[in-house]
């Protein structure tokens, strides 16, 4: 089974990166080994990271879904760090666009609902990009698990 990530650019002050992980974990105990990962700050960055935590311990795989191809180009620093890091690690890297256009991210969320049986979204309500992909994600009938 394949899971996308979806969630805020800004982790709430109160996000449970135990309760994440629990989550996490039984996603892949029921057979999700495949996550796809919008690579933007914040969440998707956080579960990343995780997921390489988790290679080391499950045969699982990490794939990059780059919106276009500087994305890194508009990141502060310490988010470039994480985000070059983290590629070094992914199982797969999709390029998206070679260039930027009004609507990419939509198009790159687009992309992990329809390749995701899951979709695992840090969701605390709002309009945006999240809420647009929860929203894509019920309306396609994939199976979501918000935190």
């Amino acid at each position: 089974m394949k899971c996308a990530f979806t969630g805020h650019r800004e982790m709430d002050k109160n996000f449970d990166g135990e309760l994440f992980e629990r989550a996490l974990e039984g996603l892949i105990a029921m057979g999700c080994n495949v996550f796809y990962d919008g690579m933007a700050r914040g969440f998707d960055l956080y579960a990343a990271k995780k997921i390489i935590d988790l290679k080391k311990i499950y045969d699982i795989k990490l794939v990059a879904c780059i919106p276009y191809g500087g994305q890194i180009d508009s990141m502060r620093e310490d988010d470039r760090r994480a985000y070059e890091s983290i590629l070094k690690d992914c199982d797969d890297i999709k390029v998206l666009s070679s260039n930027y256009y009004p609507g990419c991210m939509y198009a790159r969320n687009r992309y992990m609902v329809d390749n995701a049986d899951i979709v695992f979204a840090h969701f605390n309500g709002g309009k945006g990009g999240t809420y647009y992909t929860v929203s894509y994600a019920k309306k396609s009938g994939r199976q979501l698990v918000i935190i």
